[in-house]
């Protein structure tokens, strides 16, 4: 006999009025936009998926451009004022981050209004320049339509993206948030030389088996069952279930480590960022204690007891000031320990 499943979480997150207004209504058009047929509706999504222009000038201490990588594949690049400098003064230089946005691999783009914010942010905070991926999205490109993008979008960034950074950078970086954490991991795998770090904000992983954060919060902010379902079909391959190694990778990381496979000892160090309203929690654990089973050497998780999913894009949160203020910390250490090395190494 089964057990039954556990109940909701009690009670709600504690939101402002203003987040809660936006998170409901995000949340409800995002379910308008799904078709029976498994398409989207582009023409209702793009009446709230409000696109924010680049701004070569600098906004608040940071400009941005556009940049084409190939016919279809553009990155957003935010550069911070201490990074661009000016002819007469040499700059230290700065980290650069290939950010993914989420979206459940179906939404948004680097140029919607909320990710221009935190990729601004996240220039100033850390301070870095983010190159933002604007990668195919499902159902019209099915996986691995993201994974190629953001391998291309790295190549681009490790290749010195055509002259456009300021500088060569100290170090490349990846992350990604929601979704875009699944392409920040996969990407991250296919190239773990050229990644500095990884960061995963609440990353989506799936599978077959419910968890137990998917139940207790099935009804928290972006966590409805049948939802999670309808994006897991659009992108993965025609009848691939949710234990397809795109979806869930926790369960491939042990497979590969099971069968003898080394190669998640080179993966790079992480941080995994994980949300206490959110309901795909568990799985983010998950994924953290996979890959350190798996030989990797430096992974942290990063807890926000009362956070929901995709809290980040809320700026006034205090918690998403608190997330902003550790992932500089993380990338700043970082890049300061392959200075080192490298001093190091050239001493002898």
């Amino acid at each position: 006999m089964t057990a039954p499943d556990p109940p909701p979480r009690p009670g709600k997150p504690t939101l402002p009025w203003r987040a809660r207004l936006l998170v409901g209504g995000a949340s409800a058009l995002h379910g308008a936009s799904f078709r029976g047929d498994g398409t989207v509706n582009r023409f209702l999504v793009s009446l709230f998926d409000r696109p924010a222009p680049p701004t070569p000038a600098p906004v608040a201490g940071v400009a941005s451009t556009d940049h084409a990588v190939s016919d279809h594949l553009r990155v957003r690049l935010f550069t911070p004022t201490t990074a661009a400098g000016d002819e007469d003064s040499k700059q230290r230089p700065v980290p650069v981050v290939v950010y993914f946005h989420g979206g459940g691999f179906v939404f948004h783009s680097a140029a919607t209004a909320q990710y221009d914010e935190l990729c601004r942010r996240l220039a100033s905070g850390i301070p870095a320049v983010i190159a933002s991926v604007d990668y195919r999205l499902a159902p019209e490109h099915r996986f691995p339509a993201p994974y190629d993008d953001g391998e291309a979008a790295l190549r681009w960034v490790l290749a010195d993206a055509g002259g456009a950074l300021p500088s060569p950078p100290a170090a490349v970086f990846v992350a990604g948030d929601s979704a875009g954490g699944n392409v920040a991991h996969h990407v991250s795998a296919r190239l773990p030389a050229g990644v500095a770090g990884l960061v995963a904000l609440q990353p989506f992983f799936g599978g077959e088996a419910p968890t137990e954060s998917e139940l207790r919060l099935r009804d928290a902010p972006f966590g409805a069952p049948g939802r999670l379902a309808w994006l897991w079909r659009a992108f993965l391959p025609p009848g691939a279930t949710r234990d397809h190694e795109a979806a869930n990778v926790p369960d491939a990381i042990r497979r590969d480590a099971d069968a003898g496979d080394g190669r998640w000892r080179a993966f790079p160090p992480a941080v995994v960022c994980v949300g206490g309203w959110d309901a795909h929690q568990d799985r983010q654990r998950a994924y953290a204690g996979a890959l350190r089973a798996a030989g990797a050497e430096d992974v942290a998780v990063a807890e926000y007891p009362d956070a929901i999913h995709a809290f980040y894009l809320l700026g006034e949160l205090a918690d998403s000031r608190k997330l902003l203020g550790d992932v500089a910390e993380f990338v700043n250490r970082r890049a300061e320990q392959l200075e080192k090395r490298a001093l190091d190494q050239a001493r002898d």
